[in-house]
């Protein structure tokens, strides 16, 4: 079959295949960017933020990892480097006080996606919350801490918030 067509070709009935174009070149030399990150509250010791008397966008200051830079730790956003699919969880721990609850909400730009909440006179309490998104180049996800709450960090690192590209789209 091959020297068939190599005959054709010689004979000028067929015409050589064109290559894809610089655009289409473009397309396929994109690299799926790595994006991953995982935060902890406070970047030392140990202590309460809030109670606010309004909702407050929380930053996370310690960094475990920050694989592909899309997470700011001066702003506490996180800020999508690709179209795709993304997953997102985070813990929030509390002392018990008798008018203080625990709680933050993750945020996708201004709109509030999910709620993580405990309240517990007294004790230490936990909640968590996790969400999956399509999320488009330039889209903003954070924590922004429930009006009226405390939050509490350490060095074990109670109260975190990670992420991580699932695949693009």
């Amino acid at each position: 079959v091959s020297s068939v067509l190599v005959l054709a070709h010689l004979l000028g009935f067929c015409s050589p295949v064109p290559g894809p174009s610089a655009a289409v070149k473009g397309l396929f030399s994109l690299t799926v960017r790595q994006v991953a990150f995982s935060t902890s509250l406070l970047a030392s010791g140990a202590g309460h933020t809030g109670p606010f008397n309004t909702h407050t966008n929380l930053i996370f200051r310690h960094v475990f990892e920050n694989i592909g830079n899309a997470y700011n730790p001066q702003t506490g956003r996180f800020t999508a480097p690709v179209r795709g699919a993304y997953h997102f969880e985070f813990y929030i721990y509390g002392l018990g006080h008798p008018s203080h609850g625990s709680g933050a909400t993750l945020m996708k730009n201004e709109q509030l996606i999910c709620i993580a909440f405990e309240h517990q006179p007294s004790h230490a309490s936990a909640s968590s919350n996790g969400v999956t998104l399509l999320l488009e180049v330039g889209d903003v996800v954070f924590l922004r801490q429930w009006v009226n709450t405390w939050i509490y960090d350490n060095t074990s690192h109670h109260t975190t918030f990670s992420g991580h590209l699932l695949f693009t789209m």
